[in-house]
């Protein structure tokens, strides 16, 4: 079986290709930040898994789509801070962009963010991770 290596990301933007990132782990290893920029949807399954290993420390990950007709669907759940609790935060109608600001919003070392091109201008998108003081919901619509 031929297997993808994880790919390093250390720049300060990259833009995602089905061809090129499809199905592999993307490693974030920025503590400031970076911005990642999906291809755009069409309904084809492309998978990309995005982990934090590096803890954000300034500036923030953001994760967005290509183009304003692209949203993203689904869930972020944090474990909090505060002893064993944890947050749900689930999309808006336009989310299209996931903010993490390496504390409130998540961005911790070993975050993962899990999307899915399931149709075309949807991303599916699934979020374990932490955050830390007063937590709050990594999406909002920006682009």
């Amino acid at each position: 079986m031929d297997r993808m290596q994880p790919i390093n990301l250390t720049a300060s933007s990259y833009t995602l290709t089905k061809e090129a990132h499809s199905g592999t782990t993307l490693t974030v290893n920025r503590a400031a930040g970076s911005t990642i920029t999906l291809p755009a949807s069409s309904g084809d399954g492309s998978i990309f898994e995005i982990v934090v290993g590096t803890t954000i420390t300034s500036n923030s990950l953001i994760v967005q789509v290509a183009n304003s007709s692209d949203i993203m669907s689904g869930v972020a759940w944090q474990a909090a801070d505060g002893g064993s609790t944890s947050n749900a935060w689930e999309t808006g109608a336009s989310d299209d962009t996931i903010t993490m600001d390496g504390s409130t919003k998540g961005g911790i070392k070993g975050d993962r963010i899990v999307l899915k091109d399931v149709s075309a201008n949807v991303w599916a998108v699934s979020i374990f991770g932490s955050a830390t003081g007063t937590e709050a919901t990594p999406f909002s619509a920006a682009v």
